[in-house]
């Protein structure tokens, strides 16, 4: 026997409360109920009632005692966690939970949350636009997983549930985020007439010639620069850690550490600027550095970009399109897969193969139009 309640949460909205008699204690001679409130509708309330008398019917009524949240599993797992990555990650794995898991699963009981909850757990986040989602369930699986192993609860409801499938084309839009040759040319004209922070042009023409990652760049030391070789050795890269304070640490993937080559009028932008910063007393061996002579944030080139393109009315783009833009003008301008792959550090043929696409598509294009042009009939 259950019974079920509506009622309103302290922030106005409709949940349900639900009462399961599971039998005799026979310990103690009365009967045993449970109950379980925030759920979002009187179906879920319906299934949540099915499930416990199924559980108590098949294992028994269960411990009274064993009322352990989510929230204090997760506590548990999280240090756990800590000691397999690096500051970086556990750092963004922390921020997720706080932001987006917890405030969800946090007050449930283990034994309370099935898959039913899952199911809405990612749904809402689908639905928020989270981009994320399927690592916030992972996440929360992986403290389910830590449960099972503390013998809270015996599977994992969140490996049950239906994956949401964004049907937006982001990987078109991916694509398309880089310019063209002409927009590149018009693109430097542009920020050579501004005003806005001499390091702009100097970060951005190392981009767009090089490849390079934005968190690559913004921890770079002159001394990784050969000037007469005309290589950049990468080996580090800016990450944030614990409280959002910057890190530089070594980069993600083997691939990521290796030599990058920069072409002779790259290398004298760059030994002019070395000498500007000389000028301004900014002593330290960083290539782009704030006014106290430290890393820059990493929100600023998305700054600079943003002034540029805003005040000259340019495309939209972002500041990851340069690393885009260097791979696509490589090939258009026939490097190959192989060089690509180096230059830019992509772990994996197929990241480069996907920028190779994007422009083989685009000349079977122009050759299609071209010979029906010339065809005529």
């Amino acid at each position: 026997m259950a019974s079920i309640q509506k009622y309103q949460d302290r922030n106005g909205n409709t949940r349900y409360r639900v009462q399961v008699y599971l039998g005799i204690d026979p310990l103690t001679g009365k009967p045993r109920r449970t109950t379980r409130r925030g759920l979002k509708t009187k179906r879920e309330a319906q299934l949540v009632s099915s499930r416990l008398r199924r559980d108590a019917m098949t294992n028994g009524l269960p411990d009274e005692r064993d009322d352990t949240t989510f929230k204090e599993v997760y506590e548990r797992w999280f240090p756990q966690y800590q000691n397999t990555v690096k500051e970086s990650t556990w750092a963004t794995t922390k921020r997720l939970f706080r932001l987006h898991i917890l405030p969800v699963f946090g007050s449930y009981r283990v034994k309370q949350i099935s898959m039913a909850v899952c199911q809405n757990a990612i749904n809402g986040w689908f639905k928020a636009g989270l981009t994320k989602y399927h690592t916030l369930l992972d996440y929360a699986a992986s403290v389910l997983d830590f449960a099972i192993n503390m013998e809270l609860i015996k599977d994992n409801p969140a490996k049950r549930v239906i994956i949401p499938v964004n049907k937006d084309n982001r990987s078109r839009k991916n694509l398309e985020n880089y310019f063209n040759r002409a927009e590149l040319e018009h693109f430097f004209e542009c920020l050579n007439d501004d005003t806005n922070d001499p390091q702009a042009n100097v970060f951005f023409r190392l981009a767009a010639f090089s490849g390079m990652r934005k968190s690559e760049m913004l921890c770079l030391l002159w001394s990784d620069i050969d000037f007469n070789k005309g290589t950049v050795t990468v080996s580090k890269t800016q990450s944030r850690g614990d409280n959002a304070r910057l890190l530089v640490q070594s980069p993600k993937t083997i691939r990521s550490n290796r030599t990058v080559y920069i072409d002779p009028k790259t290398c004298r932008i760059l030994q002019r600027w070395q000498l500007d910063q000389r000028r301004r007393n900014r002593g330290n061996n960083l290539v782009f550095a704030n006014e106290n002579n430290e890393m820059c944030q990493p929100t600023k080139p998305r700054k600079w970009l943003e002034h540029t393109l805003k005040k000259y009315g340019l495309r939209h783009v972002t500041v990851h399109a340069f690393r885009h833009t260097y791979a696509t003008l490589a090939f258009e301008a026939g490097a190959s897969i192989k060089s690509v792959q180096d230059q830019l550090g992509h772990a994996s043929y197929k990241t480069t193969l996907d920028i190779y696409t994007a422009v083989t598509d685009k000349e079977r294009n122009e050759a299609t139009e071209k010979l029906a042009n010339y065809l005529n009939f």
